[in-house]
């Protein structure tokens, strides 16, 4: 006969009739007031998250209503089994019974949480700008990752050795880890892209010298359309190595205005140039001034600067208001009489001093020299 029958049997001798109706009578009560304990808990907290705007006390409730009958009656059985006389291996029995119950309940609340928390996610971005394909191998990762743990807590209260079965994780893990390096490295950086949103679908990003619209943010690369129309493909991380400049999330563009006039430009011309530019760039509604200064003296025009920023970032609307000012400064620049300069060099020549005459030569002749004939 085997030990589990023999210990049974003894129970059954040293616990009379009564005590085991007790016991019986004890689960089924402990069962019953927790299932209406779970019923009237989720009607309540159902009814507290419908008046309240955030969505935590929803995931709470969702999770909770993952809560199984086993679950409730292997904590039925343990308080009925307490008014028993209970050999050491049937006490132990009943606890690794709740043991078990505890942690396959644990593993579907976390299953539950983590399936709640990636629907939730792709219900604010229906249209995947928040990376869903890394969200889902996130959440596949977290079952993943609690199964396994709570898979060695379950064995390891269950008297199973485990330090051989968690080296042998390790060491297979770390092998695994050297040889898909690269992969994993792109798998974080989508990760980290996703957490930390730099940049989502649509937005327009520069990166070093390559610019375009962002159409797909995968596991290990993020591609983006170029203004030329072909497709580049970054992998992730290389992309989260680099500078990336996100310009749909500027909120206003700074511009620099830069021109010059000839070096004929009276001076009170140039002293009004400032006050001009100033009057042209506030007549712009979408526009804020900032300054406007003769800057200095180039090589072949003196250089003046004018800053404003366009208030709407859209780059249509700053080359529309671009265009608009400069034509203002064109017309009022020639109404005006003040010629623009262009790159130019003017070459003074200088005629030659005239020579000093030379001096008068005088040839003297011998008289002896001469030949009469």
């Amino acid at each position: 006969m085997s030990q589990e029958l023999q210990g049974l049997l003894a129970a059954l001798d040293r616990n009379r009739l009564l005590t085991w109706g007790a016991a019986a009578a004890t689960t089924a009560v402990v069962l019953l007031a927790l299932a209406v304990l779970r019923r009237v808990a989720l009607a309540r907290l159902g009814a507290l998250a419908t008046r309240t705007r955030t969505d935590v006390d929803d995931v709470v409730v969702a999770v909770f209503r993952r809560t199984r009958v086993f679950f409730l009656a292997a904590i039925a059985l343990y308080a009925g089994a307490g008014l028993l006389d209970l050999t050491p291996h049937g006490q132990q029995l009943v606890t690794d019974v709740l043991t078990l119950a505890g942690v396959l309940q644990v593993g579907l609340w976390g299953n539950a949480l983590a399936g709640l928390l990636v629907e939730r996610h792709a219900r604010k971005h229906p249209d995947g700008e928040g990376g869903g394909a890394s969200v889902n191998a996130l959440g596949y990762l977290a079952r993943f990752a609690l199964w396994t743990i709570l898979a060695l807590l379950a064995l390891d209260n269950l008297g199973v050795n485990i330090t051989a079965l968690v080296a042998g994780l390790g060491v297979g893990g770390v092998a695994v880890a050297l040889a898909v390096q690269n992969i994993l490295g792109d798998l974080f950086a989508s990760l980290s892209i996703v957490l930390d949103r730099p940049f989502v679908l649509g937005d327009f990003i520069v990166v070093d010298q390559l610019m375009g619209s962002v159409e797909h943010i995968g596991l290990k690369t993020t591609r983006i359309r170029s203004l030329s129309g072909e497709q580049i493909v970054f992998a992730n991380a290389d992309l989260l190595k680099s500078r990336i400049r996100n310009y749909k999330r500027m909120f206003e563009r700074r511009v620099v205005l830069l021109l010059g006039v000839v070096y004929e430009t009276p001076p009170e011309a140039v002293a009004a140039i400032p006050g001009v530019l100033r009057d042209i760039i506030e007549s712009e509604a979408r526009v804020r001034f900032d300054r406007a200064h003769f800057k200095g003296f180039g090589a072949s025009s003196l250089d003046f600067e004018a800053v404003f920023y366009v208030l709407d970032p859209d780059y249509n609307t700053y080359m529309d208001i671009q265009q608009t000012i400069n034509l203002a400064i064109l017309r009022r620049f020639a109404a005006d009489g003040i010629d623009f300069a262009f790159p130019s060099r003017t070459v003074y020549v200088r005629a030659p001093t005239p020579a000093t005459p030379p001096e008068a030569t005088h040839l003297e002749i011998s008289p002896r020299h001469l030949t009469h004939r």
